[in-house]
């Protein structure tokens, strides 16, 4: 299926990964919302879990190992063109997660990766509603002590 003016929406998973107060966040390389921080993530591939393409997405955006919690968000993305047409439909199913190894590290289909502190996450360009599945993640990984103690 074409990503872009698709037949139908597209399921994806976002991954809110927590280290302490910070979260992972990603710069888009690429469209929808190329230049806006999100979190890692990505399209589920044919006979994949949730579970499975988050872990596979992490993996490959930012180069770490993670473990996978619970679903944290179920959210649309639905982006029209200037004549009204949908460009992007994707359905959003965030989970948290806690990194558990590898080396932070952006992959060529990221701008950049960081970790970043609660603190400083309203002075970013985030993608639309972003910011209370990063706080609703936050608070679960306080929560349920899934905070990494790894950079």
């Amino acid at each position: 299926m074409n990503r872009e003016y698709p037949s139908g929406p597209i399921p994806s998973v976002g991954v809110v990964v927590c280290n302490d107060d910070r979260v992972l966040l990603v710069l888009r390389a690429q469209e929808p919302s190329r230049g806006k921080w999100s979190v890692p993530g990505g399209v589920v591939e044919l006979g994949e879990t949730i579970r499975e393409a988050a872990h596979r997405e992490v993996l490959e955006e930012c180069g770490l190992d993670i473990e996978v919690g619970e679903v944290i968000a179920v959210r649309d993305l639905i982006l029209r063109d200037q004549n009204g047409r949908i460009r992007f439909h994707y359905v959003l199913v965030d989970v948290v997660a806690t990194c558990v190894g590898g080396k932070l590290s952006a992959a060529s289909d990221v701008a950049d990766a960081r970790w970043v502190s609660r603190g400083d996450l309203d002075s970013l360009d985030l993608t639309s509603g972003l910011l209370p599945v990063l706080l609703h993640g936050l608070e679960e990984c306080s929560d349920l002590d899934l905070s990494s103690r790894r950079d």
